[in-house]
This record gives structure tokens, sequence and C-alpha cells, in this order.
């Protein structure tokens, strides 16, 4: 599968099955799952929290969230 380049969101809310709600850069909204090492390595997020997240290419209100960014 083509991965796109990851963009900046917000979580917004957290959803049962470990999906979230996140808010995109440019303000739109998409349903995200923890991917890879952020879901073996157990990280967990809480709204409000800064994510890198991946969106399908297939479904672009689907993506997975690859990082967790630093607070500012």
């Amino acid at each position: 599968m083509a991965s796109s380049r990851p963009v900046e969101a917000i979580v917004v809310e957290l959803l049962p099955h470990a999906v979230v709600r996140v808010k995109l850069e440019n303000q739109a909204v998409v349903l995200a799952h923890a991917a890879g090492t952020t879901k073996t390595n157990f990280v967990r997020v809480r709204p409000g929290d800064r994510v890198e997240v991946e969106l399908s290419p297939h479904d672009p209100g689907r993506g997975r969230i690859v990082r967790l960014l630093e607070k500012t």
C-alpha cells in the first residue's frame, strides 16, 4: 500500500476500538488508528495531543497515527 506524506493533526475525541477522531491542519476531521510501533509500544493519546497522521490513499477520511509529537 502506498503511504502518503504524514500531516500534523490534533486529537479531538477518543472512540471505541482504539479509533480516534483527529482534526488536520486544514480543519478536516478524519478517523485514525494507531499503527506499527505506536501500537506495539502502547502510546496513549488523549484529546488535545498533537500527532502525525498518514492518510489512506483509498479513503481520505481514514488514516493512521504514526507518531506522537512533543507538546509546545
